[in-house]
This record gives C-alpha cells, structure tokens and sequence, in this order.
C-alpha cells in the first residue's frame, strides 16, 4: 500500500477523513503507527555472538524522521504531505523527546546503537526507562529551574514487553519491567533498546520542582536520570538504581543466552557486553552472583565473566570515576558484597600496587578499576584521551595489562547529523560526489576536487544562510527572541560543566561589551548561542548560567552595544535544539581545558555541517586539527602536557592572574559591578567571581587573553567569504573519519568479534 493511502486510512482509523483536514498531531500519531508497523515487519538481525550495550544514558532524540530515512520512506512521506499543504518539520514539533540522557554519553550510546543497526550488527542496548529524565529547565530571573520532565505518553515508540525480572533487595525484591524501542538500521534490519521499568514507581511523589522522598525506593527508583547525589540518600538511590539496571540486564542475558540453547558456561562465546562509563560496573559481580547461583564455582564464573565485559572509559574527571563507599553496597547491595571483596582480594594478591586496588584503604570500592581488573577490554574515546590514560591517570593499569588497552575514537551518525539535520547540504552534496558517502563516510573527501570551484563554494555559503534564517525564525517563533541573522552564530552547546569552559566564553562576552562601549565596533554583530544543562546540585555550574543571562539581560538593552552583541542561552536544550543550532552555526566553541575532555561529539557534528573550530588541543580536537590542518581551525591555549604536569605540580596560581593581570582582573570585577548586581542575585555573581578568583580550577584565566585574541582574528578571518567557505568545505570533506559506522565497525573488529 502506498505511504498516502495507508497514511489516510490511520487518520480514518483516529475519525479524521484526508489528510488535509488532519491536524499536526493527528498525523503524527498516524505515521508513528505506520513506522511502528513497518519496523515491526523489518527483520531482526541475529547471530551467533550478540553485543550487549548497557549504559545509564540512551540520548535517542525524536525518532520519527531518523525512522523514515532509515526504512527509505522520508522523502515519500515528505513529499506526500507537502502536496496535502503539510509540513513533516511542523508534524515532528507534535512529538516529545524522550528524555532518556544528558549529554554527549547518552548521545554517543543512540549512535552507536544506529550504526550497528545499519551495519547489520547482532547488538542491543539496555538502560532504564526514566519518567521525567535529568529535568526540564526552566529560566526564571535568569537562574536555571528544575521541573520534571513529562514525556511518556500513550503515542510513543515503547513496547510494553512480558518480559520482567525479580531484583533482590534488602527487605524484598523489586519487579522490573521490560520496555522496548525498536532501533532501525540505515536499509538494513532492526535492533531493539531494552529499558527497565518498575511498575510501583509514582509520579505524585514529586513535590515542587524535582523534589521527592529519595529513600522511598520502590516509588522512586525510575523517576529521574541522575538523581541529586548531594546527600546520602540521593548516593544510595543512584547505587539501587544501577543494581536494578544490572540485575535486569544479566538476568535477560542469561534469558536469552539459555534460550538460544546455549549452555551458561559458553556465555563469553556468545555474548559480548560492554559497560558504558562506570555506572553499568555491578553487572561484573552480578553475573559472577548469578553464574554462581546456577552451580557454577566462583573460579569459572570469574573467569567466564571476564572474557564477556569490555569497559568504555569517558573521563580522566576524578569525580566522574565513581567510587562508592563499601558501607552503601552494604545497605543497598548486600549480595554483591561478598563477590566484591573476592574480586578486591584476588586483584591484591596479584598486584599489591594500593593505586589498582578495588577496595581501597577509605573502604572506598572503585568501579572503574573493578572493569579493567576483570573486563577483557579497556578503551578510551580519542586519540589524546587514551593516551593520558595510558601514561597518566590509568598508568598502573596500563603497565600490568597493555594488552587490553586501545583507543576507539568517537563517532556521531550522519544519517541523523546531516541527512535530517540538513537536508539541503546532504542533497547538495549527492549532488556533487553521488550517494555513496551515505554508507561510507569517507566518501566526503571527494568534496576536495571542489574547494575551488567559486559556484560550489557560494552554494555552500548560500545553504549555510538558509539554515541561519530558519533558525532565525524558529527562536522567534518559540521563545520570542530576535537575532539577526547576517550576524555571525558563535555556538557554545554542551553541559555545563567548568571544564568545558562557558566561564571563560561569558568573560569573552564581557570583553567584548566594554571594547564595543569604548567605540570599537565589530565589522559585522556577532550572536553568542548558548545551551547547556547544570547538574541541579552543581551549584558553580549554575552560577554560569545565571551570568550568561544576566549577560545577555544586559547588553539586549544597551541601545549602544545590542546592535552589535547578541547573546542567547536557549531554555531546555536537548537534541532538537541541537538539530537546528548545528546547521546554523559558523564558529564551533570547543574550548573545554586541554587534557580534560575526554573526547567531545558536538565538535563532529558541527564540523560535519561546515561549521569552523575554534578550541583547544582536547579531546577529539586534536585529530580534527590533524585532518583538516592548521588553516582550518583556530587553535590557542596550553597544550595537555603543560596543563597535566601544573595539575600535578600543584603549580596554578590563580592569584598570577587576578588581580596580577589588569585586563584580566577588568574582567572579572566586571561580574560583581553594581549595574551586574543590581540586575542579577548577588550572592550567585558574587560566588562565581571568587570560585574564578581565588580557585579557577579549570584555569579559565590562564588562557583567556590568548582565547580572545584568536576569536578577534577568526572574526576577522570571517569577512573573506570565499577563503572561510573553503574552510567550511574542508571541515565537511574531512568529517567523514567521525563517522559512528566507522567506530562501530572498530569495536566489532578489534572488541566484539560480532562477525566472527
């Protein structure tokens, strides 16, 4: 049946006749049914040895479009609409954004699980099934506000499944509940994301804002991703959280397992699971708990166990490595406990060294050292990243195990980052190099041949244009905010973290106020794009915001600067934000401290879409500067080696800088002005200022002089429109190295052996 028939019969289905008279939200609830329908008749792919992808974050997006470009009925579908006076863009505002990750962890877990999808791939992700995800935000006097995040609804892509687990907790287990979403591989078979669920879990115990009673597990467990953690309970509620996560996961394991009609003791034959981040690291002592149950001794079940787990480390962030104290697995855990000090013991015997200790002399149990101790595999996610955890922060380990130690590089897929995203430049470039780059990434570097042709070259300008108008118009249309879109789009998008550095972007924007307040005018206005979420109890993190938007309170009414300055933070950013914000952007911020960001993907994204990197040495920085060379990027700041020996020397002194360094110091009273505290709370403004004063860990002062400098010269650089196209082609033709099928296909290849 063709698209514009079945389409119709669903509206008859809901009482509405043709598709001209059907509202937006009655066509979406139509094609989400007729996708649903066709990804249920699209083949499941199998084999012998099955991936197992277990992560606290699946960062999935809307899923309608990704859908129907996967089962190559986009077009169809879009042109069917358009003839009925439809637009499918306005069709996908109607459907909501499960909330199902954060940041560029969860992000990262939904691309790789496409890309397995698409390259044929036994591979499944499990994660849980969150209610009202990290939050929605909400600006009110120009702070960040916490409010739950309702998404779940009746028109949705989960599957209740009858699949449900007993997970043993103190005082009585807990029952889980197997959600489904179904996840399509480009022109190729279906994959599934499987999210646990508990049925007793109540929305009504959330008070005002995100607040509620952390210690009534079984109401509480799946209601938010990242629970606060700034108290004890919040700690032990994210540590009953991963068991049940874990426990659900290696019970449908050994389900599956058991009824391919393989016997337990083959598992790492034919299973493979990688643990994404530290949060999934319970599943090691879970399946040891659960092979042993099953009459297996301890011996094999460690040893099946660790030829079946890799571990993906994303951070040399000390805080992000999760240490929980023995006393809170002892509370929320118990069974485990046992395992755990086994595995603790057996590691000591063989290696005395207190730095790869599990269980280490504050009876804290470090999660990360327990997956590489007992995982066959251990990676980092760029090129730099790896090697400072080889050589630095995992040293250790790298001595006595170099052999599970390899770098895989992050990928993003274009399917969703270019083909969706930017129709107009995918169309454009299939127009000039053909339709092959769409499988194969590395096919975008035939774009070269181009990058003196002035008519490809004022295409791409031309496109860049249209996506600045449409985003343009969309941030009027939503949130009432006027940019000119003639300006330069200078995009910050990540969480907010100071490590990534929105403190030294906002002391740029001061900066630049009082040069524009002095008469030095820019040749062309500038508009500084924000977005970003602060974990609610990082309390730093949401004093940047509030800077920024008293910031941008500012100079929006400054008649003598907001002609010239614009500065915008969009409110609840997320991954749709992100689909309009990266085909609009010029300047790609990417200015986290050099050493540590682990890898990045936005950085991808954007240059995929012919935006020009401005950043440090960090992360996947460095292997973008080393492919699209020096010329097409602007690098400053300290080099990772220089940052990692001041750590480690102790040597940063904030007080070098502040009040050592007149324009420096400008800068930063500038936040505790009186016209700054009048308009914003004194106690936020003042705070940040002394954290930057007297602290400045992620050493913002040591490279803003530089960071303003080489923005000034990009700016400048920005003027000559045919030289900065050739920049942009470049970026585009060289992204294809990024691309998450290639990654995948590394992992498969040196990790997961799914091919044989």
């Amino acid at each position: 049946m063709a698209i514009k028939e079945a389409l119709e019969q669903k509206l008859r289905e809901q009482g509405t006749e043709g598709l001209e008279g059907a509202t937006n939200e009655g066509l979406y609830r139509a094609l989400l049914q007729l996708t649903r329908e066709k990804l249920e008749q699209a083949p499941r792919l199998q084999g012998d040895r099955k991936l197992y992808y277990i992560s606290a974050e699946f960062l999935v997006g809307k899923l309608l479009s990704n859908n129907l470009i996967n089962l190559g009925i986009y077009e169809e579908v879009k042109e069917t609409l358009a003839q009925a006076g439809k637009s499918l863009a306005e069709v996908e505002e109607a459907e909501a954004e499960p909330s199902l990750g954060n940041g560029g962890l969860g992000r990262l877990a939904a691309c790789y699980l496409d890309s397995a999808a698409t390259l044929g791939l036994c591979a499944d992700g499990v994660g849980l099934l969150y209610h009202f995800g990290l939050f929605r935000q909400k600006f009110e006097e120009y702070k960040q506000m916490e409010k739950p995040d309702h998404w779940l609804s009746e028109q949705s892509w989960l599957r209740k499944t009858d699949v449900s687990f007993e997970v043993p907790f103190p005082g009585g287990g807990l029952r889980s509940v197997m959600y489904d979403i179904d996840v399509s591989g480009y022109e190729n078979g279906v994959n599934r994301l499987h999210l646990f669920d508990l049925e007793t879990v109540d929305e009504d115990i959330v008070r005002e804002g995100i607040d509620f009673d952390k210690k009534d597990i079984s109401r509480n467990l799946t209601l938010f991703l990242y629970p606060d953690d700034s108290d004890r309970a919040g700690r032990l509620l994210r540590v009953y959280q991963q068991y049940f996560m874990v426990s659900s996961a290696a019970q449908l394991i050994l389900k599956e397992l058991s009824g391919k009609g393989y016997a337990l003791r083959d598992l790492h034959k034919h299973v493979v699971i990688q643990i994404n981040d530290t949060h999934p690291s319970m599943v090691i002592p879970e399946l040891i708990r659960l092979l042993q149950k099953d009459g297996i001794s301890m011996d094999e079940a460690i040893s099946i166990v660790s030829q079946t787990c890799a571990y993906t480390n994303h951070t040399i962030l000390a805080e992000a490595l999760e240490k929980w104290p023995m006393d809170y697995l002892e509370e929320a855990v118990p069974g485990l406990v046992p395992i755990i000090r086994e595995l603790d013991r057996r590691a000591k015997e063989k290696y005395p060294d207190p730095k790869v200790a599990i269980i280490d002399e504050k009876n804290l149990v470090h999660m990360a050292h327990m997956d590489i101790h007992y995982g066959f595999s251990v990676n980092g996610v760029a090129a730099l990243h790896t090697e400072i955890l080889r050589s630095s922060e995992l040293k250790a380990f790298a001595g006595i195990y170099p052999q599970k130690f390899n770098n895989k590089t992050n990928g993003i897929t274009f399917r969703r980052w270019l083909m969706h995203c930017n129709p107009e430049l995918a169309a454009y470039i299939t127009e000039l190099i053909g339709s092959g780059w769409k499988k194969n990434a590395q096919e975008l570097e035939k774009l070269l041949a181009f990058q003196d042709d002035e008519a490809v070259l004022s295409r791409i300008l031309e496109i860049k244009q249209e996506k600045k108008k449409a985003l343009k118009e969309y941030l009027f249309s939503s949130s009432k905010i006027e940019v000119d879109d003639a300006s330069i789009f200078d995009i910050q998008i990540k969480r907010l973290h100071e490590y990534k550095r929105q403190q030294m972007n906002a002391l740029y924007i001061i900066w630049k106020y009082m040069q524009i307040k002095a008469g030095h005018k820019p040749r062309r206005p500038i508009t500084l794009l924000f977005g970003a979420k602060a974990a609610p109890a990082y309390i730093v993190a949401k004093d940047i915001i509030h800077l920024i938007l008293c910031l941008s309170e500012m100079i929006g009414k400054d008649p003598e600067v907001s002609p010239w300055l614009k500065v915008v933070m969009v409110e609840n950013y997320n991954v749709a934000w992100a689909e309009r914000l990266i085909p609009a952007c010029d300047i790609s911020e990417q200015i986290s401290l050099a050493s540590k960001e682990a890898s990045g993907t936005g950085n991808m994204k954007f240059m995929l879409n012919g935006a020009v990197t401005l950043g440090t040495m960090d992360g996947a920085n460095v292997e973008i500067h080393d492919l699209v060379g020096r010329e097409n990027i602007a690098i400053f700041g300290k080099p990772s080696e220089e940052i990692i020996k001041l750590y480690d020397e102790k040597a940063y002194d904030p007080a070098d800088f502040y009040p050592a360094d007149p324009e420096i110091t400008q800068l930063l009273d500038f936040i505790i002005s009186p016209a700054m505290m009048r308009l914003g709370d004194p106690e936020c403004l003042g705070r940040l200022y002394k954290s930057i004063a007297k602290k400045d860990w992620f050493m913002a002062m040591l490279d803003v002089k530089e960071y303003i400098q080489v923005k000034e010269r990009l700016f400048e650089e920005y003027e000559d429109r045919t030289a900065w196209a050739k920049k942009m082609l470049v970026n585009i033709a060289k992204a294809g190295f990024f691309s998450s099928d290639r990654a995948v296909a590394q992992y498969d290849q040196d990790v997961w052996h799914l091919r044989g």
